[in-house]
């Protein structure tokens, strides 16, 4: 639950006339830069991150690390052709919705990204903005700005995007395991309990994303870290999604930025909800969110649970913070197969990454360097005492189910 949810009224700013143009946001600066392609001109803001050292294409395997581009190099799609790669829109190729709209499965040419018919070429995630969407434009906007210049193992690939009229799409790579939030929460033959080492691996490449966009030269707020933007691919291999709320960092002295208020409930830093104040370890708060669902099995927020128990962040800190306590709290679907000392090292930095004051969270850089060092321990996986049907009356109710992700197929 929760998903999309704004804590105050947004601002969302109609389309403009098609010009074949990419306006610069009202968070992003007017310096533009104009490409060419396949006929059409996109205009990009060119100070989205500063200043960069890279230009043209890049891809995941050259620079592991990461990269930045000058510019976004996407490629343009007409109308046509992401309406022939996904057979009309058919109901049958949706993967799932949000508030922006629909996301569809596609089938491209893996070299010219011309639509081929299903099971021959690549498959892509086409994303349809809704035309009622309160998300609509701005959010568009911001994904092809942001992701659109960023390269990184560990980010979800942004291949193009097509404006015509008032037809706003986007296209992605595949990630064929879905999200994190399903493999979570969702029960059934299609999602088998993570292993210990599987939810680790994952953990370790969404806080390698996030810490990418912390280092670079202007730091990146994502703004919207959630189990459900977490995507996987066909290894578990993790991947951020979503960058409609990415904003850019403070600048110089300045600690935070202000903003209004939007993000979901459940994940969203307690001095950003109360004042707006938007710190980068705002992100480093919503990461330990998730974290304390990877580790519990329980949804962030539920009002389904019993009274007090709404908040897992709440309910979990005593918990986090008491070693003889900790194992009541895990999730049962582990089955009390994992390191105990991995464990309890875990649900330490979960309570750090949670801390009311942001300047007491650590960084993301320390998060991947804590992660790394758990996934190190050769401890012998514990079978815990408490792994019965007692232990599971003792954890938080069931949760309901959520929306499928948006870029995976579920």
């Amino acid at each position: 639950m929760g998903n999309f949810c704004s804590f105050s009224d947004k601002n969302v700013s109609s389309s403009p006339a098609n010009t074949g143009s990419v306006l610069s946001s009202k968070e992003i600066s007017t310096t533009t830069t104009t490409t060419t392609t396949t006929g059409k001109f996109s205009t990009f803001s060119n100070s989205t991150f500063g200043q960069s050292t890279s230009s043209g294409a890049s891809i995941d395997e050259s620079f592991p690390h990461g990269k930045i581009l000058e510019s976004p190099n996407l490629h343009i799609f007409t109308f046509a052709e992401l309406r022939s790669a996904t057979k009309n829109f058919k109901p049958e190729a949706v993967l799932g919705e949000g508030g922006f709209g629909k996301v569809f499965k596609g089938w491209v040419d893996e070299k010219t990204l011309s639509p081929v018919k299903s099971g021959l070429g690549m498959v892509v995630a086409v994303k349809k903005l809704n035309s009622t969407s309160m998300q609509g434009y701005e959010e568009w906007q911001s994904e092809v700005n942001f992701l659109g210049r960023l390269s990184h193992p560990n980010l979800v690939k942004l291949l193009g995007y097509c404006w015509e009229d008032r037809e706003l799409l986007l296209v992605y790579e595949f990630m064929p395991k879905g999200s994190l939030e399903n493999h979570l929460f969702r029960r059934g033959a299609a999602f088998d309990p993570l292993s210990w080492n599987v939810r680790l691996k994952i953990a370790i490449g969404a806080a390698r994303g996030l810490a990418f966009l912390h280092s670079s030269e202007k730091q990146i707020i994502y703004r919207d870290f959630k189990a459900s933007n977490i995507l996987l691919d066909s290894n578990y291999n993790a991947k951020l999604s979503d960058f409609g709320l990415a904003k850019n960092g403070p600048i110089g002295s300045e600690s935070h930025v202000t903003t209004r208020v939007i993000g979901t409930y459940g994940y969203a830093a307690p001095e950003y909800v109360a004042t707006g104040h938007l710190y980068v370890k705002s992100d480093v708060y919503g990461f330990g969110v998730v974290l304390l669902e990877m580790l519990s099995g329980q949804r962030a927020l539920d009002p389904n649970r019993p009274a007090g128990q709404h908040s897992l962040v709440d309910w979990a800190k005593p918990y986090l913070a008491d070693r003889r306590k900790l194992s009541r709290m895990m999730d049962s679907r582990l089955d009390g197969k994992y390191p105990s000392k991995g464990a309890l090292q875990a649900a330490q930095l979960t309570y750090r990454c949670i801390e009311a004051e942001p300047k007491n969270r650590p960084s993301m850089k320390e998060v991947v360097e804590t992660l790394e060092e758990i996934e190190a321990l050769k401890g012998h996986l514990r079978e815990s005492k408490e792994a019965s049907p007692q232990r599971r009356s003792r954890q938080l109710g069931q949760a309901p189910t959520n929306t499928r992700s948006p870029l995976g197929l579920t």
